[in-house]
């Protein structure tokens, strides 16, 4: 009597439903990663930090670059690393996305722009801890969204 209650198959989801998924699992996790990074951005080096690059940029006697051309380069650059936490989540775990990520984005842009001497240093010991956090989320919501 078993054999009778056998499951009915599942016809295979049609073209646009296999996009609309893709999109689901690729567009929306990168964009909503996008939006966090760009929030912890601004709070982080608008409300957190911004006295750190101001003075700096002032010892400097360079003006501390804040026009919207330079927000709108930060929101490309929010978008760029989403996509590679995106990337790189396909093979690592969270943690190890977090921190190769981290690595990749933060790391390297303070070992460039601490050569150029543009990098005030007072402000690691706040953005080393919030940066992880930024990425961690990021990671978070990348792999929780996109499988």
């Amino acid at each position: 009597m078993h054999g009778n209650f056998s499951k009915a198959k599942r016809a295979a989801p049609s073209q646009e439903e296999f996009h609309m998924n893709a999109l689901r699992r690729t567009v929306m996790p990168i964009l909503l990663a996008t939006v966090w990074i760009g929030l912890s951005e601004f709070v982080r080096n608008e409300f957190l930090l911004k006295s750190y690059w101001t003075d700096h940029y002032e010892n400097l006697g360079i003006i501390f670059p804040s026009e919207p051309v330079n927000g709108a380069v930060w929101g490309l650059w929010s978008l760029l690393f989403a996509v590679a936490i995106f990337i790189i989540s396909r093979k690592f775990t969270l943690i190890q996305t977090t921190l190769l990520s981290w690595f990749v984005a933060f790391v390297l842009m303070w070992v460039v722009i601490g050569n150029l001497g543009v990098l005030p240093h007072g402000l690691l010991p706040i953005a080393v801890p919030l940066s992880l956090l930024e990425a961690f989320v990021a990671a978070w919501i990348i792999t929780r969204l996109s499988r």
